[in-house]
């Protein structure tokens, strides 16, 4: 049984995961629909209200008008659809914030009361600054699509939604610590499932990169066919740009190839530590064995949900969907790696 005084800071611990989650969906929904440049400015404060009166409208919807996106893309919008974008990323900015209060206020409680150890304030400090940093690389990304180009750089991208799964794991890691502050295993049993498990999580990690590189380089819209692409296993436009590594890179047909292959490499290491757990029946306790089938499942549901949403071209849903199902991956890789991690 938790301590009456952890079960609060674990419950909260979670609702922020749970809240990050949410961050990253609905930043996905703006990616997809394309509202992710429709708000120009960025103001911690200032700006929390919402346009209200068609007066109000107009303000923002000038300043959209003299980006890059309106001028080369957008030029026909009128000021009903500038508003149906502008919900969307001013949903995701006002849940960045909500999510800095929601973090915010309580730990001050915690601290105040003392239920807080040093090293647990520390880690709790950790997560604020990877939270603020977050908010910080979000508008470094929209920034870089604001000015020549209307799209933003698939590296910031990158960047932007990794540290946000930094923000979430580093949540998730500290939360179970305080679930399950001990390790289960000796060394010696499990230090194979380990080294898979370890191995896992970063394939998993820099497929969730690649996945950001697909979608900042749109390059889910070509090669729409699976298992080859187009015709080819390997075409030759994957290999056309000098110096070679910016094929896997920058080219769209260099990303897309390796995030299929590194999809193949995840569902062979599943199919591994699988394997491995069932040599271990006697070893595993039930919570594991039963994480690592969930593992198994996810990852396969996941590969099934990349297939389809490059055979029909990114469609909103299933582009959700697949985002969600790398989100899940990641999680449960986590809590294995957690659930296994060496004795120290």
């Amino acid at each position: 049984m938790l301590d009456n005084t952890i079960k609060p800071i674990v419950i909260w611990l979670f609702i922020g995961c749970f809240l990050i989650y949410a961050m990253v969906l609905i930043g996905g929904i703006t990616r997809l629909t394309h509202s992710g440049l429709s708000m120009v400015e960025w103001n911690m404060i200032v700006g929390t209200l919402p346009p209200i009166s068609d007066a109000d409208w107009q303000q923002p919807f000038q300043k959209y008008q003299q980006t890059p996106e309106y001028q080369t893309i957008n030029n026909q919008f009128t000021l009903a659809e500038f508003k149906s974008i502008y919900w969307w990323e001013y949903t995701h900015r006002l849940l960045g914030r909500t999510i800095g209060l929601i973090f915010i206020i309580p730990l001050f409680y915690f601290y105040i009361k003392k239920q807080l150890t040093p090293v647990l304030t520390k880690k709790l400090l950790i997560i604020l600054f990877l939270g603020g940093f977050q908010g910080f690389l979000g508008w470094y990304m929209v920034k870089s699509g604001l000015t020549k180009e209307p799209h933003v750089s698939h590296y910031r991208l990158a960047a932007h939604l990794i540290s946000a799964l930094t923000v979430f794991g580093f949540t998730l890691w500290v939360a179970l610590s305080l679930l399950f502050p001990k390790p289960y295993y000796q060394n010696n049993k499990i230090k194979g499932i380990q080294v898979l498990l370890y191995s896992l999580f970063i394939v998993v990690v820099i497929q969730i990169i690649y996945g950001a590189f697909v979608a900042g380089l749109k390059a889910g819209l070509f090669y729409n066919t699976f298992p080859k692409m187009n015709k080819e296993w390997i075409p030759n436009e994957a290999m056309a740009l000098t110096p070679f590594w910016r094929n896997f890179l920058e080219s769209i047909a260099g990303v897309q190839l390796l995030h299929r292959f590194i999809a193949y490499t995840i569902v062979g290491l599943t199919i591994a530590v699988w394997l491995k757990a069932r040599k271990l029946t006697t070893e595993l306790r039930l919570i594991h064995k039963k994480a690592i089938n969930t593992l198994v499942y996810l990852v396969g549901i996941q590969f099934l949900l990349g297939v389809f949403t490059l055979i029909y071209a990114v469609p909103v849903v299933l582009g959700l969907l697949h985002q969600t199902g790398a989100f899940l991956v990641f999680g449960i890789s986590l809590f294995l790696i957690h659930q296994f991690r060496k004795i120290v």
